[in-house]
């Protein structure tokens, strides 16, 4: 009996860790389905449901001024000052495609995901693109992941060649 009692504590502990790449995997796409709900909801101009992904008192850091918002109503300021920036840089047709993590940590209930982003618009009618990347640091509770802050990174954007065509 020593013998059986001793090996189960192992059995569950083998089996347990053998479901954890599992359960990080879960929550690592989880965390990321967050962020692209987020993209989704910035791409359609759903205010409503941009703010459902964010925490009540998330941060952000980008590149239109004032260049940092925080606390409650964060988001709402952010796209506040984002379409004033729009409408005097003759910004129109904004759109941000995001690839694959480069670096996504989950542990327990918070996570970090950096992502490779490219922002196209048109100034002035002219077709220009960004691409840099957005680090996003998320929670996860009762209704769970929720983005808590995120910021954009890249160089400064730049007319769209058009490609030519080779026969």
């Amino acid at each position: 009996m020593r013998l059986i009692y001793a090996g189960l504590p192992a059995v569950v502990a083998a089996m347990a860790l053998s479901f954890a790449p599992a359960a990080f995997a879960d929550a690592k796409s989880d965390a990321v389905a967050t962020i692209t709900k987020f993209i989704t909801a910035f791409n359609k101009g759903d205010q409503a449901a941009a703010n459902a992904t964010h925490t009540s008192d998330a941060s952000i850091v980008d590149e239109v001024p004032p260049h940092a918002w925080s606390g409650a109503k964060a988001l709402d300021a952010w796209s506040a000052d984002f379409d004033k920036n729009a409408k005097t840089e003759g910004v129109t047709d904004p759109l941000v495609k995001i690839s694959k993590p480069t670096r996504a940590l989950v542990e327990g209930d918070s996570a970090y995901i950096i992502v490779p982003a490219a922002y196209t618009y048109k100034q002035k009618g002219k077709p220009m693109i960004e691409n840099g990347q957005m680090t996003f640091a998320l929670r996860k509770g009762s209704d769970g992941w929720k983005i808590s802050a995120w910021t954009w990174s890249g160089p400064n954007p730049h007319a769209v060649t058009a490609k030519k065509k080779t026969n």
